[in-house]
């Protein structure tokens, strides 16, 4: 008898728990602890009262009631879910093989008001991929054979949008529309299996809009927004270029793919990429590699996302801003508070109201000294006239 041992890449989530304390708020929070699971994370918020009157929101996201939860007169702790694919949670790959999900979550401890009371926290998870071998004890027998089939690994598959050119290895999380973009899905390099990309959208990740890009064949719906799929030569990565858009009532839009696996082996991969013709030729294929095949390939389900400001916001890390972060102090700019910025119209409003009262006053003045040096030269000119002197002479 000798040990098997099979060795299984299994996938595993690591919960953490993150103690928060925040001072100089007793209604909003006392500390809060967050456990990471495998479709949400779930913020559990402690008050010093006991009680909590009011919402809970991801950050931008108050107005949306999916995400924002109102809580009344709901005992300490308060529970909030908060969902890993929508509302504003966003993920980054990790140096060890890992991932890491993060958002901004807002206490906001009243119901209709924001007000300063109001604080808010980051919130940020990762989960490890872990190798593990299992061993497994199999009587083996020389008089009877058993048939072994063996089974290739299924390979790992990622999405990850970078900015601009893929191998600068500038992973996108924060843009501007127009922005370009690179859209890379890669399986692990091996000789078995290839990759075929379908069924891509984006989505607002409220539930509210999602809009097609790619078909179930590979090819683009709409090639101004997003075009068809470039695969490498050896048809493990396949990527495309694209110019950011969003949609106009949130900033964070998420992608979606479905990756099916082709086995290399007797050409299984031979229709990748996919030639986009018209419907009816592209349906024929499409029934015909139906009926030759006779089975469903493997899918494997990809997506990523991130936040897509308007054209004149000023890029930053949205995700890590609690609130605006104060702009860098220029020479060649001035500062001024509200305070003093009014002070000063008010002035400038008052000197400007009493040059105009003098220049009305000197306009008036002008005019009446004109009139009366008329009347005098009237005068004057009537003299010869009545020159009582002349009269007595002649």
């Amino acid at each position: 008898m000798q040990p098997a041992r099979l060795k299984l890449r299994i996938a595993s989530s690591r919960n953490l728990t993150c103690v928060c304390t925040v001072a100089g708020a007793p209604e909003v929070a006392q500390d809060v602890r967050i456990d990471c699971n495998s479709n949400e994370i779930w913020v559990a918020v402690k008050t010093q009262s006991g009680a909590f009157n009011g919402m809970i929101y991801p950050k931008g996201l108050s107005k949306n009631s999916s995400c924002m939860s109102e809580f009344v007169h709901q005992r300490s702790p308060v529970r909030y879910r908060l969902p890993l694919r929508s509302c504003n949670t966003m993920s980054t790959d990790l140096s060890d093989g890992g991932i890491e999900y993060f958002n901004t979550i807002v206490v906001q401890p009243h119901l209709k008001l924001v007000t300063n009371q109001g604080r808010g926290f980051h919130i940020r998870c990762r989960y490890t991929t872990k190798d593990k071998t299992i061993t497994n004890d199999v009587n083996v027998s020389m008089m009877d054979a058993s048939p072994l089939t063996a089974t290739a690994p299924m390979p790992g598959c990622t999405m990850k949008i970078f900015y601009g050119d893929p191998s600068l290895h500038e992973v996108a999380e924060n843009v501007k529309i127009g922005d370009p973009l690179t859209l890379v899905i890669s399986i692990d390099q091996q000789d078995a299996f290839g990759l075929r990309i379908s069924d891509c959208l984006v989505r607002d990740g409220l539930g509210w809009g999602e809009q097609r890009l790619i078909d179930e064949d590979g090819c683009p719906i709409d090639g101004e927004i997003m075009g068809q799929f470039k695969y490498s030569p050896s048809k493990t990565t396949a990527s495309v270029h694209f110019q950011a858009h969003k949609f106009p009532y949130t900033a964070s839009v998420y992608y979606q793919c479905n990756v099916r696996l082709c086995i290399k082996a007797d050409h299984g991969c031979d229709d990748v990429p996919p030639t986009c013709e018209n419907n009816a030729v592209r349906r024929r294929r499409r029934d015909t590699e139906g009926d030759k095949d006779g089975g469903t390939p493997a899918t494997i389900e990809v997506y990523s996302g991130l936040y897509v400001n308007e054209a004149t916001d000023i890029k930053g890390d949205v995700s890590d801003d609690v609130a605006r972060e104060k702009t860098p102090d220029d020479p060649n700019s001035i500062c001024i508070s509200q305070r003093n910025f009014a002070i000063g119209i008010a002035i400038a409003g008052l000197v400007l109201m009493l040059a105009v009262i003098a220049a009305i006053l000197i306009l008036l003045a002008r005019r009446r000294h004109r009139k009366e040096a008329s009347t005098t030269g009237s005068s004057i000119y009537s003299g010869p006239y009545t020159n009582t002197a002349y009269s007595h002479s002649s």
